[in-house]
């Protein structure tokens, strides 16, 4: 059902997670689209007192700009579920569960999905020694915009030490992750459709949270130049990880693909990003914009696709 365009619509944005900025720049970017396609819209930078400000508020919708942690694992969907404020972008469970990168690759290897092996590591052990055989990645378990990511390369002198006096950051483990080499792919759902595929190529070093929002930062291939089996391969995977997770809106997954000799055309899940960056530089409005759907389309169709029990 659609709703009226004088649906009052309350943008989420900010809160205090590492990826503050980057939710702000989607909040105002999103805020202005669904002001030109009419609707009634109040930017709230998120703080703790967000049920507060929300009762007192009352918006028909909670449109949520939020990224990482607190507004991406499931904590502020807790909230808007018990006020009954219908709200984009998946729910309680899908949001803890995909946030979490070792229990979201448990869901899919359940679903036949493909994911790189990784162990989960105690801080202090990754920062002093190599844990796995060179390369391999170190991540935290549950950051989203590649926040905290390393990659190992062979032949690097020792483990990234640095990382021990990042606790708040990574917590008491990190996920050390085998090294996919390759073509960073990456494909939206939008509802059960999925989009096209980009390939992510980093203008500098590897696609880190600067090459995803700094303008510049990297260069989007889209459609992705990979064969017509890999590409359908993409889009199949990004479907059935978003259904597995069960994510609702809007989604976008993440992958490797080895097109190298010898890398027998491997294909891995990374992640699933149940909310996905909506700034200028950002995948999804980028994917939307080749389907077809302008940007005040596109959050038009999450307003309209918002509700309670997700």
């Amino acid at each position: 059902m659609r709703v009226p365009k004088d649906t009052h619509v309350a943008v989420l944005m900010g809160g205090w997670s590492a990826e503050r900025e980057v939710s702000l720049r989607s909040g105002d970017a999103c805020g202005a689209a669904l002001e030109r396609a009419g609707f009634r819209v109040t930017l709230l930078d998120v703080k703790r007192n967000i049920a507060e400000m929300l009762r007192e508020l009352r918006p028909d919708v909670a449109f949520n700009a939020l990224h990482g942690k607190w507004g991406e694992d499931g904590t502020v969907q807790g909230v808007l579920e018990t006020l009954e404020i219908p709200y984009t972008h998946s729910g309680v469970l899908a949001s803890a569960i995909a946030m979490d990168k070792e229990r979201s690759k448990s869901i899919f290897r359940s679903a036949g999905l493909p994911v790189a092996e990784s162990i989960l590591v105690d801080l202090e052990v990754a920062a002093s020694s190599h844990p796995m055989a060179l390369p391999y990645v170190i991540k935290p378990v549950a950051q989203g915009s590649s926040v905290g990511v390393h990659i190992v390369p062979v032949g690097a002198n020792g483990p990234v030490a640095s990382i021990a006096n990042e606790r708040k950051l990574y917590g008491d483990k990190v996920m050390v992750e085998r090294f996919i080499p390759g073509k960073e792919l990456t494909c939206a759902v939008m509802g059960d459709v999925a989009l096209g595929v980009i390939e992510i190529v980093p203008t500098v070093g590897f696609y880190d949270y600067e090459a995803k929002y700094a303008p510049g930062g990297s260069n989007h291939v889209l459609p992705a130049q990979v064969p017509q089996d890999i590409y359908r391969r993409v889009q199949q995977h990004a479907l059935a990880a978003h259904i597995a997770l069960g994510c609702k809106g809007i989604s976008r997954a993440d992958f490797r693909y080895n097109n190298r000799p010898g890398g027998e055309s491997e294909l891995i899940v990374l992640e699933v990003n149940t909310q996905p960056g909506m700034t200028g530089t950002s995948l999804v409005p980028e994917l939307a914009a080749h389907a077809g759907h302008s940007f005040e389309q596109l959050v038009t169709w999450m307003v309209d696709d918002a509700s309670v029990n997700r």
